[in-house]
């Protein structure tokens, strides 16, 4: 395989407040593996406080360039367990490599991925659309000027329950919120029942990720069902998340790909978990990418595309909040080469 990557830089269309902090950019590693004159792509977006900068996913392919063009690809999953080993402290790099090769293979293969996956597209969940940390009447105006039928928001700092309210006064429309871990088991307790009152779908992340045993304690009270983010990072943290969370947030970038993430769809369900597969800003690459998973799971956050002003790939559509697959080979994206 031949393989060229560049680190491109997309503003948002607002600054993108959470609580662990405020971006105008995303910065996105993105990756070309070419076999023979077909091309698969794929991508991982920087993200600060996962401590992976798109520098770090570049060197580092750099370094090892030789070992990956000479692997001979039979098949993704294959690809994943080799890269897995290659750069075991680089998730965000066997991402953006693990995405690129099964766009390949669905394109050698000449079927969407969502075939290979035995996925039903009539299945697909509603995406939301997120709304920044921001006061109320900012956030209010970003609901106005983008009517959307399920939105998060974001929360994690003080004056979330005003703001919610504020927000609920105006919009009919259904809310999920997302703390990224930014309360306490005091705010975690006050701020539920308050929730639960305003009709919110699910509470994402309320506590921080290392606090094990509140969220056990949070889980036996909660009138709303909590779903895991930073706290189910990679496949050996979906045990674990089933006896603090009602469900997980599978993210590709921070899981290692489209390989890992299938399995711990598989592995959630035997537990009985609800699953949601989430975005971290990509592009219409990785956007496509969690589209084609998106009919295994019961909640999708996907709306990256939709909160960046300029997407240089084309082909992922919205409609009716939904994402549309195309049977179209592999992602079914339109990226040019790079050169």
């Amino acid at each position: 395989m031949n393989i060229r990557h560049r680190i491109i830089e997309l503003p948002f269309h607002y600054p993108f407040t959470i609580s662990k902090g405020t971006k105008t950019h995303q910065r996105i590693f993105q990756v070309e593996l070419e076999w023979r004159g077909t091309r698969g792509y794929g991508e991982a977006p920087e993200i600060a406080y996962y401590n992976i900068p798109a520098a770090t996913m570049q060197s580092d392919l750099e370094n090892k360039l030789k070992f990956v063009e000479n692997f001979a690809l039979t098949t993704p999953d294959r690809f994943w367990h080799f890269l897995h080993h290659l750069f075991p402290s680089n998730p965000f790099l066997v991402c953006a490599l693990d995405i690129a090769a099964w766009d390949l293979y669905g394109k050698l293969m000449r079927k969407p991925l969502y075939q290979l996956f035995s996925a039903d597209p009539s299945e697909m969940p509603v995406t939301d659309y997120t709304i920044g940390i921001a006061d109320s009447e900012a956030m209010i105006q970003k609901i106005v000027d983008n009517p959307w039928p399920v939105y998060k928001i974001k929360v994690g700092t003080a004056g979330d329950i005003e703001r919610l309210r504020d927000l609920r006064t105006r919009t009919n429309a259904v809310l999920r919120v997302d703390a990224n871990g930014g309360w306490t088991m005091y705010d975690a307790e006050n701020n539920l029942g308050h929730l639960s009152e305003m009709g919110i779908e699910l509470v994402e992340q309320p506590l921080s990720k290392e606090d094990w045993e509140g969220i056990k304690k949070l889980k036996a009270i909660s009138p709303l069902p909590l779903f895991a983010d930073e706290s189910c990072v990679t496949e050996s943290d979906v045990g674990k998340c089933s006896e603090g969370f009602h469900g997980i947030n599978i993210k590709l970038t921070k899981c290692s790909g489209i390989t890992p993430a299938k399995r711990m769809i598989t592995e959630a369900r035997s537990l009985g978990l609800k699953i949601m597969i989430g975005c971290m800003n990509e592009s219409a690459i990785g956007t496509a990418a969690i589209a084609h998973l998106g009919p295994l799971v019961d909640y999708l956050d996907a709306d990256g595309p939709l909160l960046l002003k300029d997407d240089p790939v084309e082909g992922l559509k919205y409609i009716e909040a939904k994402l549309q697959l195309v049977p179209a080979p592999g992602l079914g994206v339109n990226v040019d080469p790079f050169y």
